[in-house]
Protein backbone atom coordinates (compact mmCIF):
# COMPACT_ATOMS: atom_id res chain seq x y z
CA UNK A 1 0.00 0.00 0.00
CA UNK A 2 0.80 3.17 -0.65
CA UNK A 3 -0.24 6.30 1.49
CA UNK A 4 -1.62 7.71 -1.28
CA UNK A 5 -4.12 4.92 -1.80
CA UNK A 6 -7.70 5.32 -0.99
CA UNK A 7 -8.39 2.81 1.97
CA UNK A 8 -11.46 0.64 2.07
CA UNK A 9 -12.50 -1.75 5.09
CA UNK A 10 -16.04 -3.99 5.35
CA UNK A 11 -17.47 -4.47 8.59
CA UNK A 12 -20.49 -6.67 9.30
CA UNK A 13 -24.15 -5.35 10.68
CA UNK A 14 -27.23 -6.32 10.97
CA UNK A 15 -28.94 -4.05 8.00
CA UNK A 16 -25.70 -6.08 5.76
CA UNK A 17 -22.23 -5.69 5.54
CA UNK A 18 -20.91 -1.65 5.39
CA UNK A 19 -18.00 -0.37 2.55
CA UNK A 20 -16.32 2.50 4.08
CA UNK A 21 -13.36 3.97 1.92
CA UNK A 22 -11.35 6.65 3.49
CA UNK A 23 -8.31 9.00 2.35
CA UNK A 24 -6.09 10.20 5.02
CA UNK A 25 -8.78 9.59 7.50
CA UNK A 26 -11.65 11.03 5.59
CA UNK A 27 -14.43 8.96 4.40
CA UNK A 28 -15.13 9.81 0.78
CA UNK A 29 -17.43 6.71 0.08
CA UNK A 30 -19.82 4.44 2.98
CA UNK A 31 -22.14 2.07 1.57
CA UNK A 32 -24.18 -1.23 2.08
CA UNK A 33 -22.21 -3.89 0.11
CA UNK A 34 -19.64 -6.46 0.64
CA UNK A 35 -17.30 -5.16 -2.01
CA UNK A 36 -15.89 -1.96 -1.46
CA UNK A 37 -15.13 -1.60 -5.61
CA UNK A 38 -18.77 -1.10 -6.02
CA UNK A 39 -18.21 1.81 -3.85
CA UNK A 40 -14.78 2.70 -5.58
CA UNK A 41 -16.50 3.07 -9.33
CA UNK A 42 -18.51 5.96 -7.81
CA UNK A 43 -15.56 7.88 -6.71
CA UNK A 44 -14.23 10.57 -9.19
CA UNK A 45 -11.50 9.85 -11.85
CA UNK A 46 -8.88 11.49 -9.73
CA UNK A 47 -9.48 9.47 -6.32
CA UNK A 48 -9.87 6.21 -8.43
CA UNK A 49 -6.50 6.65 -10.03
CA UNK A 50 -5.00 6.37 -6.91
CA UNK A 51 -5.92 2.92 -6.52
CA UNK A 52 -7.96 0.87 -3.32
CA UNK A 53 -5.92 -1.30 -0.71
CA UNK A 54 -8.24 -3.15 1.94
CA UNK A 55 -7.26 -2.15 5.61
CA UNK A 56 -8.60 -4.12 8.75
CA UNK A 57 -9.62 -0.91 10.73
CA UNK A 58 -9.66 2.40 9.70
CA UNK A 59 -9.81 3.65 13.27
CA UNK A 60 -12.23 6.57 13.87
CA UNK A 61 -14.29 5.47 11.48
CA UNK A 62 -14.51 2.05 12.47
CA UNK A 63 -15.01 2.98 16.18
CA UNK A 64 -18.08 5.01 14.95
CA UNK A 65 -19.70 2.50 13.35
CA UNK A 66 -19.37 0.05 16.08
CA UNK A 67 -20.50 2.49 18.71
CA UNK A 68 -23.19 3.52 15.92
CA UNK A 69 -24.39 -0.14 16.33
CA UNK A 70 -24.52 -0.40 20.11
CA UNK A 71 -26.46 2.85 20.51
CA UNK A 72 -24.63 5.49 20.01
CA UNK A 73 -26.93 7.04 17.27
CA UNK A 74 -24.45 9.89 17.15
CA UNK A 75 -21.56 8.32 17.00
CA UNK A 76 -21.44 8.46 13.00
CA UNK A 77 -21.79 12.41 13.01
CA UNK A 78 -18.11 13.13 13.77
CA UNK A 79 -16.58 11.68 11.59
CA UNK A 80 -15.21 14.22 8.87
CA UNK A 81 -16.66 13.21 5.37
CA UNK A 82 -15.75 14.67 1.78
CA UNK A 83 -18.00 14.23 -1.51
CA UNK A 84 -18.20 15.91 -4.54
CA UNK A 85 -21.10 18.26 -5.47
CA UNK A 86 -22.02 22.16 -6.94
CA UNK A 87 -22.84 24.92 -3.39
CA UNK A 88 -26.40 24.18 -4.37
CA UNK A 89 -25.66 19.97 -3.21
CA UNK A 90 -22.85 20.63 -0.38
CA UNK A 91 -25.54 23.19 0.98
CA UNK A 92 -28.32 19.95 0.95
CA UNK A 93 -25.58 17.98 1.91
CA UNK A 94 -24.63 19.46 4.95
CA UNK A 95 -28.32 19.94 6.26
CA UNK A 96 -29.28 16.18 5.66
CA UNK A 97 -26.00 15.50 7.58
CA UNK A 98 -27.78 18.03 10.49
CA UNK A 99 -30.92 15.83 10.17
CA UNK A 100 -30.72 14.11 14.55
CA UNK A 101 -31.28 10.37 14.65
CA UNK A 102 -34.25 9.43 15.28
CA UNK A 103 -36.08 11.71 13.07
CA UNK A 104 -37.03 11.92 9.48
CA UNK A 105 -37.91 14.89 7.74
CA UNK A 106 -39.84 15.31 3.86
CA UNK A 107 -37.00 16.03 0.78
CA UNK A 108 -39.33 19.52 0.90
CA UNK A 109 -38.20 20.27 4.52
CA UNK A 110 -34.34 18.94 3.33
CA UNK A 111 -34.51 21.75 1.01
CA UNK A 112 -35.87 24.50 3.22
CA UNK A 113 -32.66 23.32 5.69
CA UNK A 114 -30.68 23.84 3.16
CA UNK A 115 -31.66 27.55 2.42
CA UNK A 116 -33.66 26.23 -0.64
CA UNK A 117 -37.43 26.90 -1.49
CA UNK A 118 -39.50 23.95 -0.53
CA UNK A 119 -40.32 23.68 -4.22
CA UNK A 120 -36.53 22.46 -4.37
CA UNK A 121 -37.61 18.88 -3.21
CA UNK A 122 -36.41 17.38 -6.50
CA UNK A 123 -33.15 18.77 -6.19
CA UNK A 124 -32.88 17.33 -2.29
CA UNK A 125 -34.06 14.11 -3.49
CA UNK A 126 -31.15 14.21 -6.09
CA UNK A 127 -28.68 14.62 -3.40
CA UNK A 128 -29.93 11.85 -1.72
CA UNK A 129 -29.65 9.52 -4.54
CA UNK A 130 -26.16 10.54 -5.62
CA UNK A 131 -24.41 10.51 -1.75
CA UNK A 132 -21.70 8.61 -1.49
CA UNK A 133 -21.27 7.93 2.63
CA UNK A 134 -24.33 6.47 3.53
CA UNK A 135 -25.18 6.24 7.14
CA UNK A 136 -22.73 9.04 7.90
CA UNK A 137 -24.13 11.34 5.40
CA UNK A 138 -27.82 9.95 6.48
CA UNK A 139 -30.34 10.29 3.40
CA UNK A 140 -32.13 7.43 5.17
CA UNK A 141 -33.72 9.91 7.21
CA UNK A 142 -35.33 11.34 4.48
CA UNK A 143 -39.17 10.22 3.61
CA UNK A 144 -41.80 11.06 0.98
CA UNK A 145 -44.48 13.56 2.06
CA UNK A 146 -47.02 11.32 0.69
CA UNK A 147 -46.14 8.68 3.15
CA UNK A 148 -44.40 5.38 2.95
CA UNK A 149 -39.76 4.80 2.82
CA UNK A 150 -39.48 5.97 -1.03
CA UNK A 151 -36.60 4.57 -2.70
CA UNK A 152 -33.26 3.78 -1.33
CA UNK A 153 -29.53 3.44 -2.74
CA UNK A 154 -28.93 -0.18 -0.34
CA UNK A 155 -32.96 -1.53 -0.53
CA UNK A 156 -35.87 -0.71 1.58
CA UNK A 157 -34.80 -2.94 4.34
CA UNK A 158 -31.74 -1.51 5.03
CA UNK A 159 -33.44 1.70 5.42
CA UNK A 160 -36.15 0.38 7.42
CA UNK A 161 -33.40 -1.61 9.57
CA UNK A 162 -31.37 2.14 10.26
CA UNK A 163 -34.82 4.11 10.92
CA UNK A 164 -35.99 0.81 13.56
CA UNK A 165 -31.91 1.16 14.87
CA UNK A 166 -32.45 5.00 15.73
CA UNK A 167 -36.18 4.79 17.05
CA UNK A 168 -37.65 6.74 14.64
Amino acid sequence: MTTTQIQAQVMPTPAGPLSLLADHGVLVAAGFTADPEKMFVRLSPALQARGLFRVGDLGPATSAVEAYLKGDLAALDSVPVSQPGTEKRQRLLTALRAVPAGTTVSYADLAEAAGLPRSAARAAGSACAQNLIAPFVPCHRILPQSGGFGGYYYGTPVKEWLLQHEGA
